[in-house]
């Protein structure tokens, strides 16, 4: 169990079918990162693409992931950062962080999906209101 301390990226369409040690494989196309967990022991992290999700950024070189990858439902509990390539370790957490963590992403996703569902109603002007902007704007000037 070697430990990896860089990560290539290899943009793909889709997942091939075995994985290789020391590669982020990027889909685009659905949305969605995966390699093996950078402590060696070869589990497959998923991690996906979305503003409420983890966000990557390509220097055209290297690639960097946010927020932090945590693992915390493998049994080797990785936690570290990717930043242009480099792997960062961090700190475990504690069984409270993780829950206070799944809890904030959760409120986070959830006041995403209302902000989603939220339908404005059309607006019905009034005859004043489709007026030139010409007309409208001499009116403020009128005495």
């Amino acid at each position: 169990m070697t430990a990896v301390r860089k990560l290539d990226h290899r943009f793909v369409e889709v997942v091939p079918p075995e994985l290789v040690s020391g590669i982020l494989y990027v889909s685009l196309e659905y949305g969605t990162m995966i390699h093996l967990c950078c402590c060696g022991c070869g589990n497959e992290v998923v991690t996906p693409l979305s503003p409420n999700d983890w966000k990557l950024t390509f220097d055209g070189q290297t690639v960097s992931i946010h927020p932090s990858v945590g693992s915390w439902s493998l049994p080797c509990r990785s936690h570290y950062v990717i930043t242009r390539g480099r792997v960062n370790w961090a700190d475990d957490w504690t069984e409270e962080q993780v829950a206070k963590g799944r809890a904030r992403d959760q409120a986070i996703k959830a006041s995403a999906k209302q902000l989603e569902e939220v339908r404005l109603e059309p607006v019905q002007m009034l005859p004043e209101d489709r007026k030139s902007w010409r007309t409208r704007i001499g009116r403020l000037f009128r005495l």
